[in-house]
């Protein structure tokens, strides 16, 4: 695949050392995504943990939806702490059809080192053997289940960030919506990197990237409909499942939202933070020039992931330090 003109230089050169994985989503079919997630999990098994000894990491396993199987959570603090933190809630990527906590570790550490907050990190239930709602009402769960035990999980619940990456980043938007017409639990922040937020496809950016380095709208309509089945693109989705579809965005807690120039998510999140900050929700939006789909976990020594990663460090410290 030939690169793209406006392809940010350092990504270029890094991407000769970076992992792509060699997945043609417009012939992978549902019966193909067990094995990919067997081997995604080797694969993180078969690494070095990302580990610090400044933070200590623990795994839990909490009450889901109603009815539903437990969800997995893992816990990331500074250790030898005991004063309550803020707390970053973390949603994990994949297209709603892959993923695992693990795969955040290295990204999770950071923010408890460079922000000095608490990360509790959620594993929610995968499409399309779990269609919405599963999805979002894990994360929902996990949300409320991170509020009722702040005091033993050593978190102020009045400093809680939502965040999440990808369908990750579509999860905390759809969580945060949930959290505000069920009452709570009260959210003091979301911040949205590069979040998949809109299931009908008709945007510019949508329709452009049939080529990408990462996620290209062969793997986005593949992931929307894993998630949706046969309502995707109609009126019959809810905002809960794509966000973008939401039509009130008034009462919403301050947003970060970020997105590659050069990938299927750009015009999508462009116009939620446009709509956000006209429905008075305080946002803050960056569009990075030359950036695909993920730039900074495959290429994080570039300058522009560099770039990336402070300004969400910055943004975290403002809303839940102090």
């Amino acid at each position: 695949m030939p690169l793209h003109p406006n392809l940010d230089p350092g990504l270029a050169a890094g991407l000769e050392h970076a992992f792509l994985p060699p997945v043609d989503f417009a012939r992978l079919s549902p019966d193909d995504l067990p094995a990919l997630r067997r081997q995604m999990a080797a694969a993180f098994a078969a690494m070095p943990p990302a580990t610090s000894p400044g933070v200590a990491v623990e795994d839990r396993r909490v009450p889901g939806p109603d009815g539903d199987p437990d969800v997995r959570m893992r816990v990331y603090r500074p250790a030898g702490l005991a004063e309550p933190l803020p707390c970053l809630y973390w949603i994990h990527g994949g297209g709603m059809i892959l993923g695992l906590v693990e795969m955040d570790d290295a990204r999770m550490i950071g923010y408890v080192e460079d922000v000095g907050c608490a990360v509790v990190s959620v594993e929610y239930r995968l499409a399309p053997e779990h269609p919405h709602p599963a999805p979002v009402e894990d994360c929902y769960a996990g949300l409320v289940w991170t509020v009722k035990n702040a005091e033993e999980l050593g978190i102020d619940p009045d400093r809680l960030a939502v965040g999440g990456a990808s369908a990750g980043g579509g999860l905390a938007a759809a969580t945060v919506l949930l959290a505000r017409d069920r009452g709570g639990p009260a959210v003091a922040y979301q911040m949205l990197v590069c979040p998949m937020l809109d299931d009908r496809g008709v945007t510019p950016s949508s329709k452009e990237f049939t080529e990408a380095v990462a996620w290209n709208r062969d793997a986005n309509t593949f992931g929307w409909t894993a998630l949706l089945g046969e309502t995707r693109g109609t009126d019959a989705v809810s905002p809960y499942a794509a966000p973008a579809r939401a039509t009130d965005l008034s009462g919403l807690p301050p947003a970060y939202i970020d997105v590659g120039e050069l990938e299927v998510f750009r015009d999508e999140c462009a116009d939620y933070a446009q709509r956000l900050a006209q429905a008075g929700v305080s946002t803050e939006f960056h569009l990075y020039p030359g950036g695909f789909h993920g730039f900074d976990a495959l290429v994080p020594d570039a300058e522009l992931s560099r770039r990336a990663v402070a300004g969400r460090v910055a943004g975290l410290r403002r809303a839940l330090t102090r």
